[in-house]
């Protein structure tokens, strides 16, 4: 298959690219800077320039592609209402280069949150939650003749030296000079490894089924508690309770998330695509990368 993907030269993307490759897959990969282009092509992957706002570059792309994986995102939170339009617009123009072609449209969104249960592959988000519209827009497209579908990933992919909303605890443990946790810190995040992540990106754009919802899960939850305690280790710093009151003046645009109980199964996701996570542990990942290093 000829693959274009999104994103492709970032943090996800960058694992992705080389799993396509190493599958016999040619790639298309989305640049918008000379930098990502070069990372890109040392790769061995094609160039497609532009960025999600640039629609004509993204239509012409799916159109040379045999299928799509959708992995860029504008990750500024404080126009969050925008980046998450602009994904929308994206999806609806690349979905519309695939109609009735049965070519796979892979995205990437987010675990469910709020069941008190850990969320499962048939869980639909509420309306109006993150990139709810995004993965509605995606799933409608399986009634179209696209091959279409919703990669839930973790708040957590980590690798030895990133760890996704984790990587920001560190962060606020660094500059607070003290590792915290909300209340008792018993609340989970669901984790996965950039790797298995990879691996289940290209399961999903080789053999999905139209309509798919899956869960890029390695781990169930990893309790907070136990996040702050390594961070608090590799920092040398002590850890510390706060009220869910105070976490967005501590935690700062991570504020909501970090008492969230968020726990998400993968039970469907492992039996669907004959996929096996096998990579490190967020907890491992944290205690052995370069998480800690000096910066600057």
């Amino acid at each position: 298959m000829r693959v274009f993907v999104t994103g492709a030269s970032g943090f996800i993307g960058s694992a992705v690219v080389p799993e396509l490759l190493g599958a016999g897959h040619e790639v298309l990969g989305l640049a918008r800077s000379d930098a990502s282009a070069r990372t890109l092509e040392q790769a061995g992957a094609a160039v497609q320039r532009g960025d999600l706002e640039d629609l004509d570059s993204l239509r012409a792309g799916a159109a040379a592609s045999d299928g799509v994986v959708h992995l860029a995102f504008i990750h500024d939170f404080t126009q969050y209402t925008r980046s998450t339009e602009v994904d929308q617009r994206a999806i609806e123009a690349m979905g519309a280069e695939l109609k009735g072609s049965g070519r796979p449209l892979v995205i990437a969104s987010g675990t469910p949150v709020g069941f008190g249960r850990p969320g499962t592959e048939k869980d639909r988000p509420a309306p109006g939650s993150p990139r709810s519209a995004s993965a509605q827009t995606t799933l409608d497209l399986a009634e179209q003749g696209v091959r279409s579908v919703v990669l839930r990933l973790s708040p957590s992919v980590h690798d030895l030296d990133r760890a996704g909303f984790a990587t920001s605890l560190v962060e606020t443990a660094r500059a607070k000079g003290v590792s915290a946790y909300v209340g008792d810190g018993a609340n989970r995040w669901n984790a996965v490894h950039r790797l298995d992540a990879a691996r289940l990106f290209r399961l999903a754009v080789e053999n999905a089924p139209a309509g798919s919802v899956l869960h890029g899960v390695g781990e169930e939850g990893v309790r907070l508690r136990d996040i702050a305690q390594v961070i608090a280790d590799g920092l040398g710093v002590p850890t510390t309770s706060i009220s869910a009151e105070d976490a967005a003046g501590h935690f700062g645009f991570l504020g909501p998330f970090a008492a969230l109980d968020i726990p998400a199964s993968n039970d469907l996701t492992r039996e669907l695509m004959s996929w096996q996570p096998t990579g490190p542990t967020l907890l491992e990942d944290l205690a052995q990368g370069s998480h800690f290093a000096p910066k600057g």
